[in-house]
């Protein structure tokens, strides 16, 4: 059996995905190590372990992500060749959800809006604003650097500690926006806030934000489907979140399952697309 491999290479984490030339998903995976070299290595050879194959049936590695950049030779002799980021997150991305078009967003350590579709794909614009953001912030109020951690903390909090909503500006109604809305995060602020409640105030923040970037796309933009990947999709309070913004804007926010998986994968299938022309 013949498997093509994509990888995702990132600072510290790296994900894997491994295909057949008959574009059939054999399994994914991922690492974590002190670097990107490092991680990239043992990803492959994990992969190569757990799903029992030759390092010679893998006949490409296509390389993707901050991180690829640190390789400049084939990897274990194996040909390896690189493909653009965006590109990787819109194939991947339109893979995972299983529609023709969409705006592909990675949430990774920042933030990056893919559109996708018949067209093509072109990146329209990304956000500092992301995983990074979670971390650095918690880092500083929580003093807690792990995101697993991080994530954990916030489900235990209370928002209505920290962020200031409608409901608490206004005694009356106001149609278009219910009083449980955020009108300005971190904007209460009450005395005694626990780690717990600012962790949830920084995730939540971070996810507004973004979801009204994305928002924001979709409106000048004739596609509805947004197409949520990365590791911020891992946090339980995404869906809820994204739900509720799918409610006040008609934009329909979509969470596939494996989606921190998206850009490996689209790695892989740039390769094998390019294959049939």
């Amino acid at each position: 059996m013949d498997v093509i491999i994509g990888i995702d290479v990132g600072g510290s984490t790296t994900k894997i995905v491994g295909y057949t030339e008959k574009e059939h998903l054999i399994s994914m995976l991922k690492v974590e190590a002190a670097d990107p070299v490092t991680s990239a290595y043992g990803a492959l050879g994990k992969f190569i372990n757990e799903n029992k194959l030759a390092l010679s049936s893998v006949k490409q590695i296509i390389l993707t992500g901050v991180g690829s950049s640190r390789f400049k030779n084939k990897i274990y002799g194996i040909p390896t060749s690189k493909v653009d980021e965006f590109q990787a997150i819109g194939l991947g991305g339109l893979a995972l959800s299983g529609k023709k078009e969409g705006l592909i967003v990675s949430m990774g350590t920042g933030t990056a809006f893919v559109r996708a579709g018949k067209t093509g794909i072109q990146h329209i614009g990304g956000s500092g604003v992301g995983g990074g953001t979670v971390v650095g912030l918690c880092h500083r109020l929580c003093d807690i650097k792990s995101f697993q951690s991080i994530v954990e903390l916030a489900a235990q909090g209370d928002l209505s500690k920290v962020d200031l909503n409608i409901g608490d500006i206004t005694a009356g109604k106001i149609p278009s926006l219910a009083p449980d809305i955020t009108a300005s995060n971190f904007g209460k602020m009450q005395d005694g806030l626990s780690e717990e409640d600012l962790a949830a105030g920084v995730l939540n923040m971070v996810f507004q934000t973004i979801g009204m970037m994305a928002v924001f796309a979709c409106r000048n933009d004739k596609v509805k489907d947004v197409i949520l990947t990365g590791t911020l999709t891992l946090v339980p309070s995404a869906k809820h979140l994204f739900d509720m913004l799918k409610q006040m804007h008609g934009v329909n926010f979509i969470i596939p399952k494996n989606a921190i998986y998206a850009t490996a994968m689209g790695a892989a299938l740039s390769y094998l697309q390019k294959r049939k022309k």
